[in-house]
């Protein structure tokens, strides 16, 4: 019984350390760090190019670890105080990220339209991707992306959505804030060096934010319950691939083999591909296999049946 306690105290110990481990590059720390309203505006700040005034965020956005929602949402959801929206997120795993920021401003859009809001008095939405690569290949520190018109040379298209790549790779020191500079090095930090001293106010106070942050039980308890669900979400999405991979390959396998054999009706096809059982999908394919005409295929299914 002893043994057991001592191997229960490493298991622990080891989810603490990678607790522990976590940096603002993480999605979880990060999202925690910005659900603080003034960690959260002074980052807008920078990323805009311009003050932000009061900010709230929506913390029941903002972290999300609840089975009743279809996926795990680890991003910032903030409104300024004069309705302005923002969708923040940090992007550590190098993909195309175009089509999620259209996604994004549509979340955005649906949020406020699901509130009776009529879309002409839909305020502006802006999204913005921190990302631990450069997602563009220009080495740029930032890129600001509106909708332009090609036939008008600087005319742009004022329906209020704006979106906004940050990169940690960029090398274009003079030509963007020192500040933001020096925030997105800490940003491509690893823990080790994200205790170093940046020379800056606003990183240090996000350094002390992750320091209280990891003092906090809740905070730890948290992250373990948002790591077992992601886990089971994990497994639960292979094991589901896993199950139409086998129902499409039997049912392409069966249709294939039927095809050799003559027209394969629409009825007869759909009876095929919506079969969910694969004791019958086998069944199906060695039939298929050894009958010569599809008239032999159908009396074998009837007779399986009967």
């Amino acid at each position: 019984m002893a043994e057991k306690k001592n191997e229960n105290n490493t298991n622990e110990e080891d989810k603490k350390k990678a607790f522990q481990e976590l940096t603002i590059k993480d999605n979880f720390m990060f999202t925690a760090v910005m659900s603080d309203k003034e960690n959260c505006r002074r980052l807008l700040g920078m990323a805009l190019g311009f003050p932000v005034t009061v900010v709230s965020v929506d913390y029941e956005y903002s972290i999300m670890y609840n089975p009743d929602y279809k996926g795990i949402r680890l991003d910032v959801l903030a409104v300024d105080d004069g309705g302005s929206q923002y969708n923040v997120e940090i992007q550590t795993v190098n993909r195309k990220i175009e089509k999620r920021s259209r996604y994004y401003h549509s979340q955005l859009d649906m949020k406020l339209l699901g509130r009776g809001k009529e879309y002409r008095i839909l305020p502006d939405a802006y999204v913005i991707f921190i990302c631990d690569y450069d997602p563009v290949g220009r080495k740029k520190y930032k890129y600001t992306f509106d909708h332009i018109c090609r036939e008008v040379p600087g005319y742009t298209l004022e329906d209020g959505s704006h979106t906004i790549f940050l990169s940690t790779r960029g090398e274009n020191d003079g030509e963007v804030p020192e500040e933001l500079v020096r925030f997105l090095k800490y940003v491509a930090a690893d823990l080790d060096e994200s205790l170093e001293d940046f020379e800056d106010d606003y990183v240090r106070k996000l350094q002390e934010s992750i320091i209280n942050i990891k003092k906090d039980r809740g905070m730890e308890s948290g992250y373990m319950l948002l790591e077992e669900m992601l886990n089971d979400e994990r497994t639960a999405g292979i094991e589901k691939g896993r199950a139409i991979g086998r129902k499409e390959i039997g049912s392409e396998y069966i249709l294939d083999l039927l095809s050799d054999l003559g027209s394969v009706s629409d009825d007869l096809k759909a009876k095929i591909e919506s079969e969910d059982n694969e004791i019958t999908l086998k069944a199906m394919h060695r039939l298929a296999a050894r009958s010569e005409s599809i008239e032999m295929f159908l009396k074998g299914l009837r007779d399986m049946n009967d």
